[in-house]
């Protein structure tokens, strides 16, 4: 049962957490409620900018709500994750706010960990349960109810400097529905590294099952490839999966950045906003950073925004959202709620707008930011269309060419993805760096994922 296989996680995971001290920081589950106030409210954030920008305004929620009292843990995305699976999974009351994304959302709610959130949300007034874009909707959702909403949703694109390629001599064409191919990507990038001495294109391959594998697992997808076939027989050395993989590795080594094996989201972000790359796949959601008038002043304008590019399958983008949840053992659900319904709702977009700058408005995650903010409809033209279609148009229940047993576009939606995507990223990072072949690196992927496969063909 996939019960016994989220324990045997829960397991490995304080086992890990033991052995880097982060129990002792944070406490045994339960430990957090020991002399907080009745009306306190706990909540474990990610240390992104835009949860970074929800706590400078969480003051206009106090002042709403007298007596209320909020603490934030906010984490790196690795120790985030770890603590919140840790104190939820063992039904801890540390934190009445946890953030999670649409990977756990679906298998915790299964299992018991988390309260039902589509009944609190129809019994406030206003909140529009039913506003939020379809797709994410769907997938923090168990048996028709949300366990989690969110916060902000993203699907992927390619971004790439207009001034750049005009230095280079590259037209891309303007049709709205024209979609790339990686072919194309690959072309542009090669004549960018060779005519600017610039790197092509920034690509992740930091290790971590939510650093390279994110949009390397939209390559594979596209590519034809798949993790498992549809009687869970591991796939990860089969030709489609090894051409995509060569693929990717060959384009980071012939026109991508230096040092590629340690950049992640961050380190693109960077070196894409300071013009020493001239493309960027990744998450919609960088926009929020990119367009940001004073992040990068002398960017607004130079970004060009295109679908995620294909090869086989077409509406390759991924599908992610952080979003925000109540553990079952959460303490003051109440109060919980009455703080993820302020941090979700329409009225907090135009506050981050009014406050913090339009650029802001945590993107994705509701249809009516995209139809009823003016203001911010100005300031998106050139990529919020386009998020809004690709996160539309992801396809988690149907992410490869061939039948998969499995949902997920940038994962594979079992619990033991957190453990086997972490070892075969790995691999991939190891193989980026020279450190092996890409086919040796496959190859021991696929005996990780073989015997992960197992498990499930003797359920």
């Amino acid at each position: 049962m996939k019960v016994k296989a989220l324990r045997r996680g829960v397991h490995r995971l304080t086992a890990c957490l033991t052995a880097s001290g982060l129990l002792l920081a944070s406490g045994c589950a339960g430990a957090g409620s020991m002399g907080a106030s009745g009306n306190e409210v706990t909540i474990a954030l990610v240390s992104n900018s835009q949860m970074t920008d929800a706590q400078k305004l969480s003051s206009e929620f106090e002042k709403a709500n007298p007596g209320t009292k909020l603490k934030f843990v906010s984490l790196s995305e690795n120790q985030a994750r770890a603590k919140i699976t840790m104190s939820t999974a063992m039904g801890g009351s540390q934190f009445d706010v946890v953030m999670i994304s649409n990977f756990e959302t679906p298998q915790w709610a299964k299992d018991g960990w988390l309260r039902n959130l589509s009944d609190f949300a129809k019994n406030t007034p206003g909140y529009d349960e039913n506003d939020f874009i379809p797709s994410l909707r769907k997938s923090l959702s168990y048996e028709g109810n949300m366990y989690a909403v969110p916060f902000y949703g993203e699907s992927s694109f390619l971004m790439y400097r207009k001034d750049l390629f005009e230095k280079a001599g590259i037209q891309v064409p303007q049709d709205p529905n024209y979609q790339p191919t990686w072919t194309e990507v690959a072309q542009w990038a090669e004549t960018i590294k060779e005519k600017n001495n610039t790197a092509g294109i920034c690509l992740r391959g930091k290790p971590g099952w939510g650093e390279v594998l994110a949009p390397l697992d939209t390559v594979i997808n596209t590519f034809g490839g798949r993790w498992f076939d549809e009687n869970w027989n591991a796939q990860l050395n089969s030709p489609e999966v090894r051409k995509a993989v060569n693929f990717y590795v060959d384009l980071v080594n012939k026109a991508g950045e230096l040092g590629a094996s340690s950049t992640g989201f961050q380190e693109c972000a960077n070196l894409f906003g300071q013009g020493q790359t001239a493309m960027w796949y990744d998450a919609t959601s960088a926009v929020s950073v990119l367009e940001d008038p004073k992040t990068y002043p002398d960017l607004v304008g130079k970004i060009g925004y295109l679908p995620a590019p294909i090869m086989e399958k077409p509406d390759s983008g991924w599908l992610y959202t952080w979003a925000l949840g109540i553990p079952k053992g959460a303490k003051n659900p109440d109060g919980a709620w009455k703080f993820i319904s302020w941090m979700t709702s329409k009225d907090y977009m135009k506050l981050v707008g009014e406050k913090l700058g339009w650029a802001r408005v945590p993107p994705g995650s509701r249809t009516s930011t995209y139809t009823d903010l003016p203001e911010y409809q100005a300031i998106s033209k050139s990529y919020g269309p386009l998020t809004l279609q690709s996160i539309t148009n992801a396809t988690p229940d149907r992410p490869t060419v061939q039948p998969v047993p499995y949902t997920g576009v940038q994962f594979v939606g079992i619990p033991e993805f957190q453990d086997l995507g972490t070892r075969v990223s790995q691999q991939i990072s190891a193989a980026m760096a020279g450190q092996k072949s890409v086919d040796a690196a496959l190859d021991q992927a696929q005996e990780y994922a073989e015997v992960v496969g197992k498990s499930y063909q003797e359920k």
